[in-house]
């Protein structure tokens, strides 16, 4: 009998394909099962329907704000189904910040975190000489060296959130998307940092940014952008923990799970990929020696894997035990993409912060009664 086949989409970055492609070559035939991975843009990542990939599709790498969305369309399997309820809280215990957590939504896990990630400082080696450990100093490191802002697709949001974060804590309000107090301090640190450096740059996502830092010609720091291990083993890019406020650190969650849909048979051999693909020696190995940044505690605290990854790990793993998750709820790719132009459209045009905040909260209000909050 031939072995069971699966299509699986992921995104077209080394760090989101090649480990797949080679545990599918490598590894998914001795398990008793045949993997073909496709790729779409970073960008179609971010903000395609959910629905629409698992009609298509078995596997799909996902990030958590599309978790709710995925519920209401009940296109995935939970993850208490395929591995069961006691595989999903040891990984709930052993993913390195709220990583695992964060696909759980509605009673159920509905991915399983193969890479973690979050919003750090990134800059270019020899540029800057003194790193900047808060935004007090990254505001005045900007008046000395070119640094931006990342702001294209979903990241002006993103990036709001973080520098809120470090302002109200990790929690959201109750019934806002950010305090006033936050927002205000958030949206004024950003109107400051919208030099003619963040202009050139307000249309590039964060490889583009990470590509820029590694040119090292044209920009010296982001302060807060994804964190890729690729451009930290290469030495071409360094990154830190993200900048801090009076609330500590803030930083936004982001990363990649991998999902299954509706339409994939469940066998065993599949549930033993997965299990592979998360156990700890792959974590701490396979994954980080094919371009991919693993989501296990013990992989980000492992010193060859650090030392391998040019102290990426050690460098920024505060930030990412302390990130804080996005909304999740049906219509959060909607709300992240509306409040997304809305920041960068008043921060190109120079707008005060009251037209902006209040276009925020009433985004926030309109699209969350969507769903439940979480």
């Amino acid at each position: 009998m031939s072995a069971p086949r699966y299509l699986g989409l992921t995104w077209d970055h080394p760090r989101g394909y090649q480990a797949l492609d080679a545990a599918a070559a490598q590894v998914a035939p001795g398990h008793g099962l045949s993997i073909h991975w496709q790729r779409h843009p970073l960008e179609g990542f971010e903000s395609h329907p959910i629905v629409d990939l698992a009609a298509n599709y078995d596997l799909i790498v996902l990030d958590h704000p599309h978790i709710g969305e995925a519920l209401a369309g009940e296109c995935l399997r939970p993850m208490e189904d395929i591995l069961g309820a006691e595989d999903v809280a040891a990984l709930t215990r052993d993913t390195i910040g709220p990583s695992m957590a964060s696909y759980g939504y509605g009673g159920a896990h509905w991915a399983l975190p193969l890479d973690a990630a979050s919003q750090v400082m990134a800059f270019t080696p020899g540029a800057v000489e003194d790193v900047p450990r808060t935004w007090d100093e990254v505001l005045a490191l900007a008046g000395k060296l070119r640094v931006a802002l990342s702001l294209s697709g979903p990241h002006a949001a993103l990036t709001f959130q973080s520098i809120a974060a470090a302002f109200q804590g990790r929690s959201r309000p109750n019934d806002r998307f950010v305090t006033p107090e936050a927002g205000r301090e958030a949206y004024a640190i950003m109107q400051a940092l919208t030099t003619q450096t963040t202009r050139e740059h307000a249309g590039h996502n964060p490889i583009t940014l990470l590509e820029a830092l590694a040119a090292g010609d044209d920009l010296a720091l982001v302060p807060l952008v994804y964190g890729y291990v690729n451009y930290a083993s290469s030495g071409r890019v360094r990154f830190a923990d993200a900048p801090r406020g009076p609330a500590g650190i803030g930083s936004i969650l982001g990363g990649t799970g991998i999902a299954v849909s509706r339409r994939a048979p469940v066998t065993e051999a599949l549930c033993r990929h997965l299990r592979w693909l998360m156990s700890s020696e792959t974590q701490c190995r396979f994954i980080p020696a094919n371009a991919g940044q693993p989501a296990l505690h013990v992989a980000w605290s492992d010193s060859a894997c650090d030392a391998a990854a040019g102290n990426f790990y050690s460098a920024t793993r505060a930030t990412l035990e302390n990130a804080a998750l996005r909304p999740r709820h049906d219509g959060a790719i909607a709300l992240q993409t509306e409040i997304a132009r809305r920041l960068r459209e008043g921060l190109l045009l120079g707008e005060g912060s009251g037209p902006v905040l209040d276009a925020i909260e009433a985004a926030y209000a309109r699209h969350h009664e969507k769903g439940t909050r979480t």
